[in-house]
Formats: structure tokens, C-alpha cells, sequence
């Protein structure tokens, strides 16, 4: 695993009229956790999108260790290598994991095709992962359609981490799930980012989550980032009123959870 850092300076993107992001800035530091929080709408998924290369800025720039991301995803062999360095968790996985497969078989393609293995290295790579991520083998050997979403959702992740990325981007990645499986989900992300010094990228509406998991935060609303900075700053003194709202919701789930 190699370390990445992504720059994101002044971008803009547009479909049509519709401007969904506006001048957005932000560093995500090699190994460091780095939340994006905002309602749906705020325009934090579209820069997801823009960080895995799934979408192209109209303005501003990406880069990767100083190189411009537009033009790494030019050719075959600059998309492979960033695949092999940034990998994407998304809130979806029933569409991301082909029905007609294993799951052995679905984290067996990334580990041969951006990993380089053959079939038996490929499969000790998934041994490795699913042992550290504490996943049964035997659930290895099943379809998509016989696991829970808990469940779908921990192999997405050992499918992204089998290539050992040195960025994990998750787009709600547990905001469709219960919260006592929201909760193992996010501290087996945490513990794997400390223990190998990955990069995180954590895009989510839930305030909660995202302050469990990162050391900085990034608030945006309506396309904009309106607060950045770290996180138990931006918790303690929240200047933007919105970043305030945001806050204050947060405290009360706490104090419920307190009491």
C-alpha cells in the first residue's frame, strides 16, 4: 500500500444549469480520516464521485500525490493504478456485487486484476482481509442475496481492502444499516485505517458516524463548503449556522444516548 493524498482545489461541477458543487476545497493527508457531512442534496456525493474518478469536475482540479486525476484517468494503465490506490465503499450493495456469483468470486476479481494475483494468491489475499476484518470464511461461499445487509455491506469493504488501497472513499456506507451494525462497521473501518495508516474518506449526513470516525470535517451545504476544519473544532465551536444546526442535533442524539 502506498500513501495517497488528494487535493481537491476550487471544484465545480454542473449538469447543465444545475450547478451541484461550487468551489470546493479540501486535502485529504496520507492515512489521515476526513469526513464530509451535509443534508442530501449538499452536493458531498458528487464529490465522492469526483475524488474515485466516477466524475469529472467542469472546473477546478483533483489531484493524487501532486498528479492531475483528469489526466491519470486518460489511459487503461492510469485507471488500474489509481483503482490500486484509491477504492470506493458505497450505500448500495445489491447493485455492486453480481447476483450470479460468490462472493469469494467478486473479491477474487479486484485482488487478481489490481492485485496481481493468480487464483491462489488471490484467494490467501482474501483470507488475510476477511480474517482481519472478522468475517466468517464460510460466508465467502455464498451468494449476494443470502447475506444480510450488514453483511453485504462488511464484504464490500473487504473487497475494496483486498488490494490494500491507501484511500478507502465511503459514500454512506452505513447509513443504510441498523445502528448496532452501523456501529461494528464503523470500528472495523477505524481500527484498519490506524492499524495500516489507510486514508479515509468519510462522506455521510450523519453527524454521529462521521465524528466517531474522523479527525477532520468538512461541512457543505447547498454545494459549498461551509466549514473545515478539525473535527472536535468544528464541534466545539461551530461558526456557520448551518454547521450549527448541525451540531446542536448532534448533541442531543448524545445526550439521549447518555441518559
Amino acid at each position: 500500500m502506498s500513501e495517497v493524498r488528494i487535493e481537491c482545489a476550487n471544484v465545480r461541477k454542473s449538469y447543465g444549469r444545475k450547478v451541484a458543487v461550487r468551489d470546493v476545497s479540501f486535502v485529504v493527508e496520507p492515512g489521515d480520516r476526513v469526513g464530509i457531512v451535509g443534508e442530501s442534496g449538499s452536493g458531498k456525493s458528487t464529490m465522492a464521485k469526483i475524488v474515485v474518478g466516477l466524475e469529472k469536475p467542469t472546473a477546478g482540479s483533483v489531484t493524487i500525490n501532486g498528479r492531475d486525476l483528469g489526466s491519470l484517468m486518460s489511459t487503461r494503465a492510469g485507471v488500474l493504478e489509481y483503482r490500486r490506490a484509491v477504492q470506493l465503499v458505497a450505500q448500495d450493495t445489491t447493485s455492486t456485487f453480481d447476483p450470479r456469483h460468490t462472493i469469494r468470486e467478486a473479491l477474487r476479481v479486484p485482488a487478481q486484476l489490481l492485485g496481481g494475483h493468480d487464483v491462489v494468491g488471490a484467494d490467501q489475499a482474501i483470507a488475510e482481509i476477511t480474517q482481519e476484518l472478522g468475517i466468517t470464511p464460510a460466508l465467502l461461499e455464498r451468494y449476494p442475496r443470502e447475506l444480510s445487509g450488514g453483511q453485504r455491506q462488511r464484504m464490500s469493504i473487504a473487497r475494496a481492502l483486498v488490494v490494500r488501497p491507501g484511500l478507502l472513499v465511503c459514500d454512506e456506507a452505513v447509513s443504510a444499516l441498523d445502528v448496532s451494525v452501523q456501529g461494528v462497521v464503523l470500528n472495523l473501518l477505524k481500527r484498519y485505517s490506524v492499524g495500516h495508516g489507510a486514508g479515509l474518506l468519510f462522506v455521510s449526513h450523519g453527524l454521529p458516524a462521521t465524528a466517531f470516525l474522523t479527525r477532520k470535517l468538512v461541512v457543505m451545504n447547498q454545494g459549498e463548503v461551509v466549514e473545515n476544519g478539525p473535527t472536535l473544532s468544528v464541534l466545539e465551536t461551530p461558526q456557520h449556522p448551518y454547521t450549527q444546526t448541525l451540531v446542536a442535533a448532534y448533541e442531543a442524539i448524545e445526550g439521549q444516548t447518555a441518559a
